[in-house]
């Protein structure tokens, strides 16, 4: 059975619909107004632009050794950040390890909730068996301590920078799903959908034009969550040396490279304190930043806000 042209218009004069236009407005206003979003935006901005950018403006290649400037501390002549063990600038090598971190965080967060997307989408509208397979895999998958895990998966494929990007998604998407299926199980419900429906358009039409941009909000704001901790995974492995390999540097393995050496050294008074400083600042920094953007992406785009505005 079909819904004549008469029961659609009485169907769009009851629903209320926030034009796109101004739910975006909405959306802009209410992000400006929570300050540490913006200061996480601002600051995770010129971090980015640093990575990007700064490699190419910065005299000394991030491998480069002078074996007549070994540990030179901050603000001396030549390296504004000092110099490690080997000579190497440490500003050049935080910039160049700054664009390995970021990358692995972004694309293992790209990847996962690509595939969180997916199946929450599929899981919350088809339901039945569908529903119930792809949750009960959720619910396994959830239920695996995913560092040890981590640690396990590295160790067979081995470290680098594909595998890591690789491992870090694998333990990334599930709750992504679970929070997309919700939103979708609710809004496969409302008038729309069943006008949709009645109208004879494809399930799959109705399930990418019409349910999947209800939960492009929710989806956002799990993969900022997701992009802190593939960032902070990152770090942790090759802190532990299963990671992103010398002489590639990353955050954590500049980390790694810095605590081995002053624990092999054992003097406190000659500490190079800098060289644990600025990656751990760093990885501070962002994954700081990247909470804040999330927690006001979060509250940006509650719908509560907007039927409220």
């Amino acid at each position: 059975m079909f819904a004549t042209k008469k029961q659609i218009d009485h169907i769009e004069e009851n629903t209320d619909i926030v034009p796109i236009g101004s739910y975006w407005q909405l959306v802009r206003r209410k992000f400006l107004s929570h300050k540490l979003a913006f200061f996480g935006l601002i600051v995770l901005t010129v971090i980015v632009l640093l990575v990007v950018v700064g490699p190419f403006l910065v005299r000394v290649a991030y491998d480069e050794m002078d074996f007549t400037a070994l540990l030179v501390p901050p603000l001396s002549s030549g390296h504004i950040l000092g110099t490690d063990e080997l000579g190497r600038d440490v500003f050049a090598r935080l910039l160049y390890g700054g664009r390995i971190s970021l990358l692995v965080g972004v694309c293992s967060s790209l990847i996962s909730t690509g595939i969180g997307l997916l199946v929450g989408l599929f899981s919350g509208y088809f339901g039945g068996i569908v529903d119930r397979l792809l949750m009960r895999f959720v619910d396994v998958m959830l239920s695996i301590p995913s560092f040890p895990v981590l640690l396990i998966l590295t160790l067979v494929f081995g470290p680098g920078l594909f595998n890591t990007i690789s491992v870090l998604a694998i333990f990334g998407w599930m709750g992504v799903a679970r929070l997309v299926r919700s939103v979708v199980l609710s809004v496969r419900e409302n008038d729309f959908i069943m006008a949709a429906r009645v109208t004879g358009t494809k399930k799959i039409q109705i399930l990418f034009r019409h349910i999947m941009p209800n939960v492009i909000p929710i989806t956002i704001v799990s993969a900022t969550l997701n992009l802190s901790y593939a960032i902070l995974a990152e770090s942790s492995l090759s802190y532990l040396g299963l990671g992103i390999q010398p002489p590639t540097p990353s955050w954590g393995n500049m980390l790694q490279k810095a605590m081995t050496y002053i624990l092999s050294k054992g003097h406190a008074s000659q500490t190079p304190w800098w060289l644990i400083f600025f990656p751990g600042f760093m990885i501070f920094l962002v994954v700081l930043s990247v909470n804040f953007l999330g927690d006001g992406l979060r509250d940006a785009l509650d719908p509560r806000f907007v039927s409220e505005s």
